[in-house]
């Protein structure tokens, strides 16, 4: 079930059954010549959405939320595209979700994260969160979840298989090829020099762009195929809905 899809009187009465939502967190940033903007938010939805598809034909019902599709990627920011924010900004935006969601009674919201320079800053939105009960000597009623797309159950395992050299740490060729499994009129064919870039570190915008000029981290992006793709995202729903359905039967100490 699509939260954006549906109608008041029909999210009351999901929640009649359910209080977990799903929301897509990702970013809209360069990923390279060969990388949409949007690939690191076009991810955890592809993966949340097939999954929410199958939930559905089993008779198990998701509630998946808006894609939050901007992020903190001040250091992509060297490249015409991206769109950032400010990571005080960021946690701002996270909190009124969440407490939008939790005023209507949803207690379980888990962020399907695609981008890694968004984890602090989801995770310090989350300590802010809590830190308004445990101040006032309260238990928080929420409970919120942190998951990076990557880090479901058998995906970095099959992503190592596929791409044993050439996977780097930024327009991966897996998240790539998730994009064009999706989107296969958004294929791309790039000469790519070098075939694999340097890695460093993460510093500020003009660091950035003068240590990896094409944006890419140590990944030849040219790995990706919408077949490989379709093997992640297979893997990636399956992980998720076993990891939904354990987080919704979370239930805090009495």
């Amino acid at each position: 079930m699509r939260l954006a899809y549906s109608t008041w009187p029909e999210i009351t009465a999901f929640l009649a059954d359910s209080k977990t939502v799903i929301i897509p967190i990702g970013s809209n940033e360069q990923h390279g010549p060969m990388g949409l903007l949007g690939t690191d938010w076009m991810c955890p939805e592809i993966i949340a959405t097939a999954a929410e598809k199958i939930a559905q034909k089993n008779g198990q019902d998701m509630m998946l939320a808006p894609t939050f599709n901007i992020g903190m990627a001040q250091h992509h920011l060297g490249f015409a595209g991206t769109i950032s924010l400010r990571p005080s900004t960021f946690m701002a935006a996270i909190e009124d979700w969440v407490l939008s969601l939790a005023r209507h009674g949803f207690d379980h919201i888990y962020f399907l994260n695609g981008h890694g320079g968004n984890i602090s800053t989801i995770e310090a939105a989350f300590s802010q969160i809590y830190s308004h009960y445990s101040y006032n000597n309260k238990t928080c009623p929420l409970t919120l979840k942190l998951k990076n797309w990557w880090d479901l159950p058998g995906v970095i395992t099959l992503c190592n298989q596929m791409f044993p050299v050439g996977h780097g740490s930024h327009a991966t060729p897996s998240e790539i090829a998730v994009t064009y499994a999706a989107y296969p009129e958004q294929v791309r064919h790039v000469e790519l020099t070098p075939k694999i870039p340097p890695t460093g570190p993460i510093l500020d915008a003009l660091d950035y762009r003068a240590r990896f000029p094409d944006g890419r981290i140590g990944a030849d992006s040219s790995l990706a195929t919408i077949e490989l793709g379709q093997q992640i995202i297979n893997t990636a729903v399956t992980g998720l809905l076993t990891d939904i359905q354990a987080f919704s039967a979370e239930q805090k100490p009495a």
